[in-house]
């Protein structure tokens, strides 16, 4: 298993960990597949109280009872539900959902109209009280990173970032850079859209690998991304787990870079 590590939140985590979205259908094989990912070092799991209503978290919390300090748990707040005491009263609805009594990350899933004064001081009256380690923001562009209060650093920004969706690397990638923020990427194979592209399906098979690792591969190759793909499949579990193992030669990455320029700066995107 490999060594790398990104810094985050204060730990240092694997570069690829597990997404939630969507789970709370099939609890069993879901509860399987993650525990699955945890043995295989993709101890970071990201899930929200928006993901099937709390019953991803539920599912959440039943893999990771006993094994609560191998893993780095984050969750989300709904942004309706993003004011101080809503923020505060949102957590501690995840916290009993997941079983813990703590997170490590608690970020707010995206920006609407509740002040973000009001959202980052139900965050910090969080940490201030140990129900989370660290805070960070999810969704947001450069402007809404920019309206953050005077003085609040976010630990994370969780963004849609793949090869076909590189505009983050622009303008998020240097500001998160320079804050010390970390870079969390959400569907980093595009849903699967982007694995048959025919030069990554070359890359992949001239390096004995499969499309996914390799896009997971290239997602993390700054160093500075952990990226949290869902897989319910043991061998899509064991498939993602081994791109932990793949660094991508320069000359990989070029070619990827020409099948998939980035678009220099454009507005965020996201996935609905």
């Amino acid at each position: 298993m490999t060594l790398n590590t990104v810094r985050l939140a204060g730990a240092n985590v694997p570069p690829i960990g597990q997404g939630t979205w969507r789970m709370g259908a099939d609890r069993p094989a879901e509860i399987t597949a993650l525990r699955t990912g945890i043995d295989l070092g993709m101890t970071v799991i990201d899930t929200a109280e928006l993901y099937a209503d709390g019953a991803a978290e539920e599912v959440v919390g039943q893999a990771v009872r006993g094994r609560r300090d191998e893993v780095f748990l984050v969750s989300k707040v709904l942004p309706q539900n993003a004011t101080t005491e809503g923020t505060v009263a949102a957590c501690h609805a995840s916290l009993r959902r997941l079983g813990t009594d703590r997170l490590d990350l608690y970020l707010l899933h995206w920006r609407r109209e509740v002040p973000l004064v009001e959202t980052v001081a139900g965050l910090e009256k969080l940490r201030e009280e140990g129900s989370i380690q660290a805070w960070g923001v999810s969704n947001f562009d450069l402007h809404d990173l920019e309206d953050l209060p005077e003085g609040a650093v976010p630990a994370c920004n969780q963004i849609l970032y793949n090869l076909t969706r590189r505009g983050p690397e622009a303008n998020l990638f240097p500001w998160c850079e320079r804050v010390g923020a970390a870079i969390m990427a959400y569907s980093p194979v595009e849903k699967g859209a982007l694995l048959d592209h025919p030069d990554l399906r070359r890359v992949a098979t001239e390096r004995g690998a499969t499309s996914a690792q390799v896009a997971l591969a290239w997602s993390v190759r700054s160093g500075g991304v952990i990226a949290v793909p869902k897989a319910v499949r043991l061998a899509h579990v064991k498939e993602n787990a081994a791109a932990l193992d793949l660094e991508l030669t320069d000359e990989e990455l070029e070619v990827l870079d020409r099948a998939f320029p980035a678009p220099g700066v454009v507005p965020l995107e996201t996935l609905s």
